[in-house]
């Protein structure tokens, strides 16, 4: 590491004022601290010493989501060969599906980032470190056969309109991924739904499977059949057809135990949102009897425990209904936004089958609400306070 630090230091002054680069000194100074713990100080307020800064937070959580990225990969190859009927080794699928889905990484950063570092350039301010995770986020929650070109845009849509117009990193209402994702849905709809869009059918010719194969997802086929084929150990362990990286609960359940020991993620979010979802699990439950439709019927009937399973509640409710930007802030705001995020994932999903994925929707509308979430907190602590005052007073 000594040898790179010599490097940066060695081209810094062609980056500082009145160097050849200068305008690209937010670009060096993006890399110089990605690399190293900057030595910036504070000139006012109060001033932590801590080698943890926001770099080095984002990289723990894009560590936490490694294990769902490598299984996306596997399973997109396991699926892939499935659908043509071959036999191949676990590497052989692995490989396949890297082939696949490391494109879509390598656009996510490299046009995020682009972005960022022409904002950072005529703005004048240092590189924002948000994206660090939205980059590997976007391409995790989309189906493995959209073309780049419109992970692009979504990512160019999601960092211009979902971020720096609110002023960037820290300042965004809504989470930057699913703002891509959202994009993505509403302005590429056959791209992003339907059966054949979560399991690749081609062969090595170019040439589909033959015709009547299904790729439904569970959620999919319980929205139009009220059944799946797949079982309860398939949706837990993710060997279903899905967004790249929401498949696998096991997989997600490792992050989630990275970012809880870290101290990075919400457990009250992710608790809450838990018992918002097995609450709602549990009333579709008890009404299951008194469905208009066969299948909707079917679908409410689907033990409350089997829903947390299913599509991306999991991925959503760990990566990204925990974002610490666009979540509520007050203890107590994040146990009634954690609830409601559950609580309304479970309901889109069930009451509107055009929407299966209600947890896109589900925190996109929770993230608008949780600043008025924490202003009641907030002032309902300075009410509890000015009564006790008066109390004591008199």
């Amino acid at each position: 590491m000594k040898l790179f630090k010599n490097i940066l230091e060695s081209v810094k002054p062609n980056f500082e004022k009145g160097g050849k680069l200068e305008k690209l000194y937010p670009v060096y100074d993006g890399f110089a601290t990605f690399l190293f713990v900057p030595g910036h100080t504070s000139h006012s307020g109060a001033h932590v010493r801590d080698g943890i800064d926001l770099k080095r937070t984002m990289v723990t959580v894009i560590l936490a989501m490694i294990p769902a990225l490598l299984f996306g990969m596997w399973n997109a190859g396991n699926l892939h060969y499935n659908a043509l009927g071959e036999s191949v080794a676990f590497m052989d699928k692995f490989l396949w599906g890297a082939m696949k889905i490391v494109p879509m990484v390598v656009v996510s950063y490299g046009v995020g980032l682009g972005v960022e570092f022409v904002f950072c350039i005529i703005k004048k301010h240092q590189i924002q470190e948000g994206y660090l995770v939205s980059g590997m986020l976007i391409p995790l929650i989309m189906p493995i056969d959209i073309p780049l070109w419109m992970v692009a845009i979504s990512v160019i849509f999601a960092v211009v309109i979902g971020k720096e117009v609110f002023g960037g990193t820290g300042m965004n209402i809504l989470n930057p991924a699913l703002t891509a994702r959202a994009f993505a849905f509403f302005a590429y709809p056959s791209y992003m739904s339907g059966d054949k869009v979560w399991i690749n059918t081609s062969t090595a010719e170019g040439q589909s499977v033959v015709d009547g194969f299904s790729g439904a997802t569970v959620l999919g086929d319980l929205a139009t059949s009220g059944s799946t084929q797949y079982s309860t150990m398939d949706m837990f362990l993710g060997f279903i057809p899905g967004s790249i990286g929401e498949t696998s609960t096991v997989a997600i359940l490792i992050g989630a135990a990275v970012l809880l020991f870290t101290g990075i993620g919400s457990w009250r979010i992710m608790l809450s949102g838990l018992l918002g979802a097995i609450a709602m699990g549990l009333i579709f439950n008890a009404v299951a009897p008194y469905a208009i439709s066969p299948e909707q019927q079917s679908f409410m009937a689907v033990p409350f425990w089997q829903q947390l399973i299913m599509g991306g509640f999991a991925f959503g409710l760990v990566f990204m209904a925990t974002d610490p930007v666009s979540a509520a802030q007050t203890t107590r705001g994040k146990w009634i936004y954690g609830f409601l995020v559950g609580f309304f994932a479970i309901m889109i999903r069930v009451f509107n089958p055009a929407y299966p994925e209600g947890i896109m929707l589900a925190i996109l509308f929770m993230n608008v609400m949780a600043p008025l979430i924490d202003h009641y907190v907030v002032e309902a602590n300075i009410n509890k306070r000015k009564k006790r005052l008066k109390v004591k007073v008199a």
